[in-house]
């Protein structure tokens, strides 16, 4: 395994050089670390974390927790997350770490047990709620972090997040324009921040076209195609009156939208108007669906690169401001929205 001596070697360098270089201190000139960093990928050198922690302070590790539930073999938004943000942190020269939690252990324990060891700089927070013990935990106890997502509009720490709010008033407003009153969402799990975005949306869109919401068109969820499945059938059930147009969390549901709709006789965008929001996840495309899907869309792949920017940050001291971003999102209309119908639909079974 290479050392830094070999590194120095290489370059004519001294070791102290070297070390500084890998370490981005300010001391040493642009084009020498480059020329070090360059040097070290060559030669496949693995810093010390040991050593790395004594001479900096840092270990040069950050972490994500999750819980033991989160169903890693088939869960494909949480392996684009996990190898998007490993990827981002590996060519930072940072380590990557995941760590799953025992279900019956409090969060915050498991937050306290990795500050206690010292072995992580700070941590990565996905799926935020609306009022997250983690962030104000962490806040507490000046442990540098980034969230994907927001509690608010307004908060005092890193983050990279889409305007949730905002991309489901669009997709509400776009149905109500073509006469749709009895309007269906498909949602994340209550209380997650983004899933309490996307409320408000829908009902100012639904105010604005002087719609009074209805609770019982709201289903929430893990945000998979069971979710999707399963709430339309319900929606479907009894008596009516019935949706003419569904909202979908992200494209798993409505993959499952699709399915039920099918199964119940009934047709896209004939007889129900269908949009979902589009994470942009490898071998699922809403433009594949038949009909082709109407979609406001944000590629997930887009965060990994701030969050990691934005913890290096947070890390080396940078104020929050800095370190928060909120991304745009495409809105594309395709062949799954249509006027609603003139009666009101009916399932046939």
């Amino acid at each position: 395994m290479a050392t830094l001596k070999d590194i120095a070697a290489l370059l004519d360098l001294s070791v102290t050089q070297v070390s500084r270089a890998l370490n981005d201190h300010s001391d040493v000139n642009e084009a020498t670390r480059q020329r070090v960093k360059k040097a070290a990928k060559s030669l496949h050198y693995q810093p010390n974390v040991s050593a790395r922690k004594l001479v900096s302070g840092r270990s040069g590790m950050v972490g994500l927790v999750v819980p033991r539930s989160v169903q890693l073999d088939h869960d494909g938004l949480f392996l684009e997350v996990v190898s998007g943000l490993s990827s981002q942190f590996s060519g930072r020269g940072m380590q990557f770490v995941l760590h799953i939690a025992q279900d019956d252990e409090p969060v915050l324990s498991v937050y306290q047990r990795l500050i206690g060891s010292g072995a992580l700089d700070g941590f990565v927070l996905t799926e935020p709620l609306d009022d997250d013990p983690r962030i104000s935990f962490l806040a507490a106890q000046g442990v540098p972090f980034v969230v994907h997502g927001r509690t608010a509009q307004q908060v005092a720490y890193p983050y990279f997040d889409i305007d949730n709010h905002r991309l489901s008033q669009h997709s509400t407003d776009y149905l109500t324009a073509r006469g749709h009153r009895r309007i269906a969402l498909i949602n994340g799990v209550a209380g997650r921040s983004y899933a309490t975005a996307r409320i408000a949306g829908y009902h100012a869109g639904l105010r604005a076209a002087g719609v009074q919401p209805d609770a019982g068109l709201l289903c929430q969820g893990r945000m998979d195609e069971s979710l999707g499945l399963i709430s339309t059938v319900r929606l479907f059930s009894g008596d009516g009156p019935f949706p003419t147009a569904m909202l979908c969390g992200n494209i798993l549901i409505a993959k499952g939208v699709y399915r039920a709709l099918e199964a119940l006789g009934l047709s896209i965008p004939q007889d129900v108007s269908v949009i979902a929001h589009d994470d942009h996840l490898p071998n699922l495309r809403g433009s594949a669906f038949f009909p082709a899907l109407t979609v406001t869309k944000s590629p997930i792949r887009d965060s990994w690169l701030p969050m990691a920017d934005f913890l290096a940050g947070a890390i080396a001291g940078l104020p929050s401001d800095q370190l928060q971003r909120v991304a745009d999102y495409e809105f594309i209309a395709r062949n799954s929205v249509a006027d609603a119908p003139a009666r009101q639909c009916l399932p046939r079974r």
